[in-house]
């Protein structure tokens, strides 16, 4: 018998804070745009769409269409997410 596996998602592992802040800063440090909008999907999803858009100040469809796989979020929605998701970003010197 074909054993059924369900897709993996990430999203079910980010459950604290620290995970969340580690994997957006992983996307960040890439410097690929598609990278950071995947992470604040997935980050998104963690919290809830709907939770997470409302406290961005946006309408869940436009973070789904920002998070999507063809969005490009502005910094605005950037910012909005990461602080409805109680994370901060911050800029280091390149080393």
């Amino acid at each position: 018998m074909p054993i059924e596996t369900a897709p993996f998602d990430a999203a079910d592992y980010l459950g604290t804070p620290e995970a969340q802040a580690e994997y957006l800063a992983a996307a960040l440090e890439t410097g690929d745009t598609a990278d950071i909008t995947r992470a604040l999907g997935t980050l998104s999803r963690a919290r809830g769409m709907s939770r997470v858009a409302e406290e961005a100040g946006i309408s869940r469809v436009g973070l789904y269409k920002a998070v999507s796989e063809n969005g490009d979020p502005r910094l605005s929605t950037l910012l909005g997410v990461a602080r409805a998701l109680g994370l901060r970003l911050t800029v280091l010197p390149a080393e």
